[in-house]
């Protein structure tokens, strides 16, 4: 028999669902199907491990797949982890509990309850949310209840047929080593998961090991938001309102950030009404990402219908947030997550009181510079951290304790932060603070567009583009890491951008934290980053190009040249890389 195979049938030995698919596979691969050998091979291929946001993959059978038993598995490392070695850390998990959170997906709230059973038959208290929740929430939670941990069941953007499962510590921000490598050795020893024990809802909450959570939690999530704004509804009656098209992208955002935007003063949110409730099959786009080209088509026609100032959209478990802002009568034009990053940051490190506290601002390696240039232009400070909004967080909290005030952060990627009152991507709050900066600038007669277009006469224009490969299966896997190795092995490769010689390369996976990303730098300051996605398989390019502008005139020729440029990089890279 082969490894493969062998591997299936240990894993049908311990489903919890017995698959009836994969008892098909098996079948038909010892039959001698070659397509059900490669589908064996490509859900056998490793296991799942914890990239930028947790566990995530395809929900089907399989160690390399999202399901019950890895499910089970990893909540049982969980709670063992934090039994054995949360005393080190200063973590009591059976006085404080784990908090669990699920989104609207079709498998999610099945993970949820596995999860909990697990850690209930170990005697960790659960904290459970009873609906589907938004993530920021589940963070906001392990502060406000504080917990040992939590564990969001989510994929967050990734297609339908996704889903995920994401780790919290006590400090409310995703795990990051050595807790993340303890718990994942943990893993590793946890025996078949058909003979985890599991303590079920009425059993543990009779033993006092299962609490439902309350609204209370939420109300003081949304309080906080409220009072950490820095932009206040206008008092005089003759306010011009401001006309917002939010969609919740068939997610779990509806609730929470409709009522977060109408508790700050916005009465005129209209919704998009087949993307307001949870659902699972996302019927009305191809991918639940507002990224996504199409995405925005129903959120842009109820905004032509209502003549919207601006278009707000989560993604689906709402930790995102997309903007797109009317440039003129029926035209919108959407905001890359770096314009919506530069604004939030910049707007707080103007407008927040930090006290005599220094003001701190933080960004990933991928996102645009221009951060950077505000950040020393108003006297703050500024990081940059690896992609993934765990190390935007656990930077913040370090940087903390030696006297500064995280204003904000942001990843290109939406995922946007507006201080610690989430340690987590937070698309509920980010929606708020947008809306509130945008009825700031109506009120002065202006837009985003006119603030971005001043941010980049001062501090130069930035120009991003990113594209990715999918790159699924065995095979796809393989490619990608041909890429990377061709990338490190033979620089001759690529060896200039756009006629620009590459004068500096930066590889990752030497660094004191190793990532597998490789920077290039050409001579006039071009950047280009290449990485594998951490949620996908996928390869990410991320270019930034640079230029300065004397006035606001001069910013379309220089948007223009700037965009056939990286035209031409990307078809460079394309020819050489094959992405």
């Amino acid at each position: 028999m082969n490894t493969t195979l062998a591997a299936a049938e240990a894993f049908l030995a311990e489903d919890v669902d017995q698959s009836p698919d994969l008892v098909r596979l098996v079948e038909a691969a010892r039959g001698g199907d070659a397509a059900a050998q490669r589908e064996l091979d490509d859900r056998f291929a490793g296991s799942l491990t914890f990239g930028t946001a947790g566990l995530r993959g395809r929900v089907e059978a399989g160690t390399n797949r999202m399901n019950r038993v890895v499910v089970l598995k990893a909540t049982w490392g969980l709670g063992t982890f934090l039994l054995e070695q949360g005393a080190a850390h200063g973590v009591d998990a059976r006085a404080r509990g784990v908090v669990i959170a699920f989104d609207g997906r079709l498998s999610s709230r099945t993970f949820a309850e596995d999860a909990s059973a697990v850690l209930a038959a170990l005697g960790i208290p659960v904290h459970m949310f009873p609906d589907p929740q938004p993530t920021p929430l589940c963070a906001f939670a392990v502060s406000s209840i504080g917990a040992a941990a939590g564990i969001m069941v989510t994929a967050s953007h990734n297609p339908p047929a996704d889903n995920g499962y994401k780790v919290y510590w006590a400090n409310a921000a995703q795990i990051i080593p050595p807790i993340d490598d303890g718990i994942v050795a943990a893993i590793a020893r946890a025996p078949k998961a058909n003979t985890i024990a599991r303590l079920h809802p009425p059993d543990a909450a009779h033993k006092g090991l299962r609490r439902l959570i309350g609204d209370d939690v939420e109300r003081r999530y949304l309080d906080a938001i409220r009072d950490v704004g820095w932009h206040r509804a206008p008092a005089h009656a003759g306010a011009v309102p401001l006309r917002i098209v939010y969609t919740a992208m068939h997610g779990v955002g509806h609730r929470l950030t409709v009522r977060g935007l109408r508790e700050a003063g916005f009465e005129g949110v209209t919704c998009v009404p087949t993307q307001t409730d949870p659902d699972g099959t996302f019927r009305t786009v191809a991918f639940p990402n507002p990224e996504e080209k199409g995405a925005l088509d129903l959120a842009l026609q109820k905004a032509n219908e209502v003549d919207a100032d601006v278009v707000l959209a989560n993604d689906p478990d709402a930790d995102r947030l997309a903007v797109a802002v009317r440039t003129e009568p029926g035209r919108y034009r959407a905001l890359s997550g770096n314009e919506i990053g530069v604004l939030l940051c910049h707007d707080a490190l103007k407008n927040k009181d930090a006290g005599s506290k220094k003001k701190l601002v933080i960004t990933t390696i991928v996102s645009s510079t221009m951060l950077s240039r505000i950040a020393h232009d108003l006297g703050a400070a500024y990081d940059e951290v690896l992609t993934g909004f765990k190390w935007i967080a656990n930077k913040a909290m370090e940087r903390e304790q030696t006297g500064h005030y995280f204003c904000g952060g942001y990843e290109e990627a939406i995922g946007f932060s507006l201080g610690p009152i989430v340690r987590d991507k937070d698309g509920v709050g980010a929606a708020v603070r947008m809306a509130e900066l945008c009825r700031s600038l109506k009120e002065e007669g202006r837009t985003l567009v006119d603030r971005l277009d001043e941010l980049a006469v001062r501090h130069g224009l930035s120009h991003g583009a990113q594209w990715s490969v999918t790159m699924p299966g065995l095979d796809g896997l393989s490619k990608i890491g041909a890429i990377m190795n061709t990338l490190r092995e033979r620089p001759a490769t690529l060896s200039t951008l756009a006629g620009s010689p590459v004068v500096r390369r930066v590889d990752l996976k030497t660094a004191d934290i190793p990532a597998d990303v490789i920077v290039l730098y050409s001579e006039d300051g071009a950047r280009l980053t290449v990485r594998p996605s951490g949620t996908e398989p996928k390869i990410k390019l991320y270019l930034e190009l640079q230029a300065r502008v004397g006035s606001t005139a001069e910013l379309a020729a220089a948007r223009a040249a700037l965009g056939a440029k990286a035209a031409r990089i990307q078809g460079e890279v394309k020819a050489a890389l094959g992405v």
